[in-house]
């Protein structure tokens, strides 16, 4: 945990910019991977580049989705990730009907943001992509083993068929003004709800975030690959080094998943799922003017009936604005 967050740490000063008063774009680069904790199974790598347009930009369209009102800050986003599940047995070629489903999803995103004059923060979301191996999920994962002089996974033939996919998600957080300030450090806690609705994923979830640390205001919790307990990916620049560690919790309702419950037009692999999981994180953000670094852990409770232990991985992000 600590070699990594070095690692990232010296990216972070080496991206570093000026503070400006002047009103700017946030760009969210995020990679997610569950080899920290050793593994390569279940959820092993997630991996997004997000674009969140100034405030003011989207107006008419937050107004008329997420009905917005004047002097509120409203935003747009569009961003570009994939997923990447595998079997906890990489090396086997047969297939695993009792393991997680190999499995690649490449989607495209735009997205609706207001935040309130009351500290609420909604986001509208629509996914747009492709379950499979257009995916490129095989790729991806056996060309970074082989740059890294390790055996790829054998089985991505097993892997669920092409499908194209959709996702729409609401998320609603509330953020309660930081508290409990002593030189310059203070708390707060962002509760957070929403659901989602689509072909690759339906759910609904609800969680909370504690923070402690400094300039918690116009930062709404760090950016995360979904299903996960995620932050807007807004913060405010300062003007010079800011900090805040944090803890969260957040459970769902599953109704469906493609991932494990298969492809929905065609016979494919498939395991029986648990209707509720939960998340628990916990990580540290550092700012420095207008970049920003998250490192989060995260505990995940089993997915499905046959899986033989909870599932853990570390997510990195890297945010700046220009």
């Amino acid at each position: 945990m600590i070699k990594e967050f070095g690692v990232v740490l010296t990216l972070f000063v080496l991206v570093c910019g000026s503070a400006q008063a002047k009103e700017k774009a946030i760009w969210n680069f995020l990679v997610e991977n569950d080899s920290i904790s050793n593994t390569d199974r279940n959820y092993t790598n997630g991996g997004r580049i997000g674009y969140l347009s100034p405030t003011g930009r989207g107006e008419r369209l937050a107004r008329f989705l997420l009905g917005a009102k004047a002097g509120e800050k409203t935003r747009f986003g569009i961003a570009l990730g994939q997923s990447i599940f595998t079997p906890q047995d990489i090396q086997a070629t047969a297939p695993l009907p009792d393991q997680h489903p190999y499995a690649g999803w490449l989607y495209g995103e735009f997205s609706a943001h207001v935040e309130r004059n009351n500290n609420i923060h909604d986001t509208l979301a629509i996914d747009l992509g492709v379950v499979g191996p257009s995916a490129l999920g095989r790729q991806v994962q056996n060309n970074f083993h082989k740059l890294i002089g390790i055996s790829g996974a054998k089985g991505w033939a097993n892997q669920l068929h092409d499908e194209p996919g959709l996702i729409v998600t609401f998320e609603r957080k509330w953020r309660a003004r930081p508290f409990t300030s002593f030189h310059g450090v203070s708390a707060d806690i962002t509760p957070t709800a929403g659901f989602s609705a689509g072909n690759v994923l339906t759910q609904g979830k609800a969680g909370l975030t504690f923070r402690v640390g400094r300039n918690l205001v116009g930062n709404y919790g760090p950016p995360r690959v979904r299903p996960s307990l995620s932050g807007s990916g807004t913060y405010e620049s300062v003007d010079g080094l800011s900090w805040y560690a944090f803890f969260g919790a957040e459970g769902r309702a599953v109704a469906h998943t493609i991932f494990l419950d298969g492809n929905t037009f065609r016979k494919s692999l498939s395991v029986n799922k648990r209707h509720l999981v939960a998340d628990v994180q916990t990580g540290i953000a550092l700012q420095f003017r207008d970049v920003q670094i998250t490192y989060t852990y995260v505990w995940r409770t089993r997915e499905f009936k046959t899986q033989t232990k909870r599932h853990e991985f570390g997510s990195v992000s890297i945010s700046t604005k220009f």
